[in-house]
């Protein structure tokens, strides 16, 4: 194996209001896909907050009354799975790209040594999903991800992708060549886990002052400025 060294060169994106805004589509899909799993309306709001998709659903079906260590949790992310595929249509016409987020990525694919993927809360099938319906997944290689049915916390979730780049890639990549770009509290939390460079993105429903104080080591306000995103991921 080959130990890569100097500037981090392997860059983790959060995909949901950091690459992208996926619209109404996702939750028609949860409540659909919590109807079907449990016979319940989904009548409390559904919130990511940065949360792996295991411990959002988990969550949402003890909140209802529903024990989530039964087969109904596998069941619920199954139908999920299912319901947003079938509203890729919607999708695409509710959902967004991100200002910069596609210049910002192309860039970044063109830094030598550069490998870049997601970290992020949703399941494998999702995460692909939104990524082809928005034509992102070119700049990603999506092999060496960590994703929402990885682990519970998101704070898990770079050991993943540090054990995956280094059996599809071939290096051994420590944390600290690591850098991890997103939105929430959590995103700059699972960072600091794994002692990987944090940058946050005032994006989502995290303002730029609380993903300050959490400990972000850079914070955008969005991904417009291509040459700042650059400079906060190879400085």
């Amino acid at each position: 194996m080959t130990t890569v060294t100097g500037t981090p060169r392997l860059v983790l994106w959060d995909i949901d209001q950091t690459l992208i805004d996926g619209g109404t589509a996702t939750h028609s899909a949860y409540a659909a896909a919590f109807h079907q799993a449990t016979g319940a309306q989904l009548v409390q709001p559904w919130q990511f907050d940065g949360r792996t998709e295991l411990a959002a659903a988990g969550e949402v079906l003890r909140v209802h009354g529903f024990d989530p260590a039964g087969e109904v949790l596998r069941i619920f992310l199954d139908l999920i799975i299912i319901e947003l595929q079938q509203r890729a249509p919607q999708l695409a016409a509710t959902g967004k790209v991100l200002s910069g987020a596609a210049e910002a990525l192309a860039a970044a694919g063109r830094t030598p040594g550069m490998h870049q993927s997601v970290l992020t809360g949703n399941l494998y099938p999702l995460a692909v999903l939104k990524l082809t319906t928005f034509s992102l997944d070119t700049h990603l290689d999506l092999r060496i991800g960590a994703y929402g049915g990885d682990a519970v916390e998101r704070a898990d979730l770079p050991q993943h992708a540090l054990d995956r780049a280094r059996h599809h890639l071939g290096q051994s990549f420590l944390g600290t060549q690591m850098v991890i770009i997103g939105d929430t509290r959590r995103d700059i939390q699972a960072a600091h886990a794994i002692g990987a460079k944090a940058i946050g993105v005032a994006t989502g429903t995290t303002s730029a002052a609380e993903l300050h104080a959490t400990g972000a080591d850079v914070v955008l306000p969005d991904l417009t400025d291509t040459q700042a995103v650059l400079h906060a991921i190879t400085t």
